[in-house]
């Protein structure tokens, strides 16, 4: 029974290999080579979309340690805004404020705290005393006078201050000075203004004295006497012109230049004397730095 199984199967084999090289190709295989000539080439198409101009890249490794870069967003056509991670955005409008009325002043008076502070850190320039750049003169060796009550323990002799020249040096204390300065920067000057090319200097007929009030016999001493008062008789103005307490007091345009000038002082100054005071002072303005418990006394 072996043997015929055996035979079987080798029939089998047989008669299949027939069949399969019965059924076999007439042509090799493999593809034909292309004819010669043809020179066109037909474009594959697809329908997988291609981006040329792709926006997307890979980004760079960050270093290590390196502190991230801010990402620039566009706020406005005007230009870019950085934004730093976790930065929020502008808090207020970028619209610009209207000016506010008194910004010449607002300005000036900020001029003047920069200037102010820049000579408090450089300190005083030489040729200026009491501290202050703006005080030109020197410092002089104590005064002391033949009635009681006169003299200055520490007196200057001002040539100059604000830049307004005095028509004669003034003896005086510090304080005083610097009232006078802060009258001339404060009141003289914007009282005048442009007239006349603006303050040149000042006629001073009295400073330091050691004599009683008005010079009357028995009164009682006056503030010139301590080295704190000084009498003004006119302002000289840089076109050669003067406004002269005397002839312009009851003038109309220069009368109410002096009146500001005059009330401008009342403040700085402790006594502020002019023409309708009495009959003592119609030529000359009387500042001193007198202390009254009721204020300023001005007349």
């Amino acid at each position: 029974m072996r043997w015929v199984r055996t035979l079987g199967m080798a029939t089998l084999c047989i008669l299949m290999g027939q069949v399969a090289l019965g059924n076999a190709p007439t042509q090799s295989l493999h593809p034909t080579a292309r004819p010669m000539g043809i020179t066109s080439y037909v474009v594959r198409e697809t329908t997988v979309p291609v981006y040329y101009h792709a926006t997307i890249r890979p980004k760079p490794r960050p270093v290590a340690g390196a502190r991230p870069r801010p990402e620039i967003t566009t706020a406005s056509r005007a230009g870019a805004v950085i934004l730093a991670a976790g930065v929020r955005g502008l808090a207020r409008s970028p619209r610009p404020k209207a000016r506010p009325k008194n910004m010449r002043r607002t300005v000036v008076r900020a001029q003047e705290t920069q200037v102010r502070v820049a000579r408090e850190v450089r300190g005083p320039r030489r040729g200026s005393v009491c501290g202050d750049r703006a005080i030109r003169g020197q410092a002089i060796a104590r005064i002391r006078g033949q009635i009681n009550g006169c003299g200055i323990a520490n007196p200057v002799r001002i040539t100059a201050v604000d830049g307004v020249l005095l028509s004669t040096p003034a003896t005086m204390d510090c304080d005083t000075a610097r009232a006078l300065k802060s009258w001339v920067h404060n009141g003289a000057k914007p009282a005048v203004g442009r007239m006349g090319g603006g303050i040149k200097s000042l006629r001073v007929v009295a400073h330091y004295a050691c004599r009683t009030r008005n010079n009357e016999r028995g009164a009682r001493l006056s503030e010139h006497a301590k080295g704190k008062a000084i009498d003004i008789a006119a302002i000289n103005l840089k076109n050669g012109t003067s406004l002269t307490v005397l002839s312009d007091w009851r003038n109309r345009r220069p009368g109410r230049v002096l009146k500001r000038m005059h009330q401008a002082a009342c403040g700085p100054f402790g006594t502020v004397l002019g023409p309708n005071a009495n009959r003592y002072h119609q030529d000359h303005f009387h500042f001193d730095t007198a202390d009254y418990r009721s204020g300023p006394y001005c007349r």
